[in-house]
């Protein structure tokens, strides 16, 4: 068995090999490598920290458990992730006394990724943030705000409907103008 200092110099993907085969050091070198960004997204949905401790444990617990839903061929471990931290912390913030279960967990948890969804990797995010907060930064107060409501709120276009007091062809529509000209920043950039 490799010393966790070996574990490293591995790539994501070659983290999520080991952990399929129930490796622990490699989980435990994921979670090094990883419990930062995805702490700080919890924070941004859950402003109590333990409770957004408990979630973060909660997300590596997941992964463990529920490593053979990945997408193997993608790769894309850092999307994987992020996602399955989102949806975590989303669920937990609109379900506090609702349990999870492993359908429940399964459907509403567990992220569906696009086939053609770029890669990212964690080093390449890190990287881009800079550039990702100035495209950002450039859309609207109105854009940036139907973003949040659907990203770190969770909600669904019929919620942001109500919430707004406008129809949900309207909504649909701001919130894909919002991510075109997300894209369009990024580009720009």
């Amino acid at each position: 068995m490799d010393n966790l200092n070996s574990y490293k110099n591995h790539k994501d993907i070659e983290l999520f090999e080991k952990i399929v085969k129930y490796d622990s050091k490699a989980l435990e070198e994921l979670y090094i490598r990883y419990s930062p960004l995805l702490f700080s997204l919890i924070k941004k949905i859950v402003k109590n920290k333990n409770d957004a401790e408990n979630i973060l444990l909660d997300v590596f617990t997941t992964v463990w458990k529920k490593i053979d839903l990945f997408d193997f061929k993608s790769g894309n471990v850092y999307t994987w992730l992020v996602f399955i931290t989102r949806n975590k912390a989303v669920e937990f913030i609109k379900n506090t006394n609702q349990p999870f279960d492993d359908n429940y967990e399964d459907f509403y948890i567990m992220p569906l990724l696009d086939k053609n969804i770029d890669y990212l990797s964690l080093d390449s995010a890190m990287n881009a943030k800079a550039e990702i907060s100035a495209a950002l930064e450039n859309l609207t107060e109105a854009q940036k705000y139907v973003l949040h409501l659907s990203f770190y709120e969770g909600y669904t276009l019929n919620e942001i409907s109500e919430k707004l007091n406008i129809p949900i062809p309207t909504v649909r529509k701001k919130v894909q103008v919002a991510l075109y000209q997300l894209k369009d920043n990024l580009l720009g950039e």
